[in-house]
């Protein structure tokens, strides 16, 4: 069988496929279907630096093509992570990336300097969060904040860094150039599309935040356009998100540039998705004549 296994900031992933923050919790549950040890890694639940119950409902919504969610960091905090959750993941034969967010930058650096001292593989910062101190805006959609937060999540640890772009953006790559130039070590995207549905009968909108945040396979073209455009402009790795539901899908978005793929909306749909996925990428692989995975990344050929 063809050779999966990547390599991200010095780190081994015996395979590319990643469940993404927010779809997988902590593992728990789906270890009830399979052996995480299966998985390439886990992306954890975002987590900040004091607990946080989350946004009202209604708070998910399906779409013709996805689905809606303001969930908002629902989360028992950093330091229940580190004693409950994260001795467990540790465990489990397979890579962890711990998600972090926060509302300030102080809060962002804070949550990673205690991840420091941790086992933790690797700290994935989301910076699609609103930053209070400025207004509300998210980190990610400025290059002088996406900056400032990386640049102090950076002084924080030493752990391999992944900045997680938001799409909701002008230019991807700018933002992309930002964080590398302040320190990350790789990036990820795409996260959530912002989007909004009304229920016509009530005029009111699906969910109670009004906004939220689009994902599931409406979204994948957008996804492989940002993750070629930024894989084009930086020289960190890229992995890539958005929309994926098939290891086909897997094996474009490594094509156009990633090095490794998460997989977000399918698990609620298929909880073996991730699984299915890895099988899927062998077969190609295989029927193709490619040994290793590795040779496909960044190996579309635009006209």
């Amino acid at each position: 069988m063809a050779d999966l296994s990547v390599n991200i900031c010095g780190i081994d992933f015996k395979n590319p496929i990643i469940p993404a923050s927010g779809v997988f919790g902590y593992g728990r549950e789906y270890e009830e279907f399979y052996p995480l040890s299966e998985l390439g890694g886990i992306a954890t639940k975002g987590t900040t630096g004091q607990k946080r119950t989350g946004n009202l409902s209604p708070r998910i919504a399906e779409t013709p093509a996805g689905m809606l969610n303001s969930v908002g960091l629902q989360n028992p905090g950093i330091d229940y992570f580190i004693q409950n959750e994260l001795p467990n993941l540790l465990t489990k034969d397979t890579v962890i990336l711990a998600n972090i967010a926060g509302a300030s930058v102080e809060e962002c650096a804070e949550v990673a300097k205690k991840l420091d001292s941790t086992e933790v593989h690797m700290i994935e910062l989301n910076i699609s969060c609103p930053n209070v101190k400025q207004g509300g805006a998210a980190f990610g959609t400025s290059c002088e904040m996406a900056e400032q937060v990386t640049a102090a999540v950076r002084k924080a640890t030493k752990k391999p860094l992944i900045v997680k772009l938001s799409p909701n953006v002008t230019s991807i790559t700018d933002i992309a150039k930002a964080v590398e130039a302040a320190g990350a070590d790789a990036v990820s995207l795409i996260n959530t599309l912002l989007g909004m549905r009304i229920d016509i009968r009530t005029k009111r909108p699906v969910l109670r935040n009004n906004v939220g945040g689009l994902s599931g396979a409406g979204i994948f073209p957008v996804a492989v356009r940002m993750v070629w455009q930024t894989a084009n402009a930086v020289k960190i790795p890229v992995i890539g998100m958005g929309g994926v539901n098939t290891g086909e899908d897997a094996i474009e978005l490594m094509m156009a540039g990633a090095s490794a793929v998460q997989v977000g909306m399918a698990v609620f749909t298929d909880p073996y998705a991730p699984i299915k996925i890895i099988h899927q990428m062998h077969d190609f692989l295989d029927e193709n004549h490619i040994s290793s995975v590795r040779d496909i990344i960044g190996t579309v050929q635009p006209w």
